[in-house]
């Protein structure tokens, strides 16, 4: 019986992780369309990509600081919960409208949900205003 829940969980897991990175992503180039997330904001600064700390380094960077805390208070959230019900599984929904280049949530998601894509929403339009800096990709995290 473990073997087959463990089996089932993984199963499970595996395509949802992808899938919510996929609409952040794609919530992203709706904002700013000549865009690559994955380039421009996997490694930036000190709170953009995997874990964060330090001071950031400029506004782009605070965008990645207020996302990531976005994303811990949705752990806190009554409605967010186990392994199914978080940031980096949850998927949503939500309408891309390119001409005026916004994002609006859906009001079909359930609360957890809705915390999730307002987190990403407002990073995405954070993101659009706030400058690129090269000098600041792939930072040292001694810098931070």
């Amino acid at each position: 019986l473990y073997c087959f829940l463990k089996a089932v969980i993984v199963r499970v897991e595996i395509p949802a992780f992808p899938w919510a990175l996929w609409q952040f992503r794609a919530m992203i180039v709706c904002v700013n369309p000549s865009s690559w997330p994955v380039l421009d904001y996997a490694d930036y600064g000190c709170y953009c990509g995997k874990g964060g700390s330090g001071t950031p380094v400029d506004d782009l960077d605070r965008c990645c600081q207020v996302h990531d805390y976005c994303y811990s208070d949705s752990m806190q959230h009554e409605d967010c919960w186990g392994i199914f019900d978080n940031p980096y599984t949850e998927i949503y929904s939500y309408q891309c409208d390119r001409a005026s280049k916004t994002v609006t949530c859906k009001e079909n998601n359930n609360p957890c949900e809705m915390f999730i894509c307002e987190c990403d929403r407002k990073a995405a339009m954070c993101f659009d205003k706030a400058g690129y800096n090269p000098e600041h990709a792939h930072l040292p995290s001694e810098h931070c």
